[in-house]
């Protein structure tokens, strides 16, 4: 049984058009969101853009939303997270923000509406650190980058 949780949404003046962050399938993990930007956004090869998605969340303590690509943009144009994932932490009352790349060969044009990311919300602990002498050994031990070739 999945769990589900309340959260407070607001869109912001002018994006009552676009829909509500939404799961697309029965078995999604993640909500798509969609670009409100009023005029399209070209992005060449190689630069980045922030793409806003006209609505503000209030997680609830505890939790986080977590801003993943989508991977049909990735595979078929190229086009990713710079900050993947991105966080939204529950504390955050600003818009959500979609910062996209563009790792591809041809400009890639955000239009408004358009499915740019998807949003997993997570449960989250808080560490409290515990200073101490050793820790206990491992089989990889300090075992780094690539260790396991």
């Amino acid at each position: 049984m999945v769990e589900e949780i309340a959260v407070p949404i607001r869109r912001l003046p002018g994006t009552e058009d676009l829909p509500l962050p939404r799961y697309m399938t029965e078995g999604a993990a993640g909500m798509d969101l969609t670009a409100a930007v009023g005029a399209e956004v070209t992005i060449p090869p190689g630069e980045r853009a922030l793409i806003p998605t006209g609505i503000t969340v209030a997680l609830p303590g505890g939790y986080e939303a977590q801003i993943r690509p989508r991977s049909g943009l990735a595979l078929r144009h190229g086009v990713t997270l710079l900050n993947a994932p991105g966080t939204v932490d529950a504390d955050y009352r600003g818009e959500v923000g979609i910062i996209l790349i563009n790792h591809g060969r041809d400009p890639f044009v955000v239009r408004r509406g358009d499915r740019v990311a998807q949003m997993v919300v997570q449960k989250v602990s808080r560490v409290v650190w515990a200073p101490g002498g050793e820790l206990p050994e491992t089989a990889r031990g300090v075992g780094g980058f690539g260790h396991t070739r």
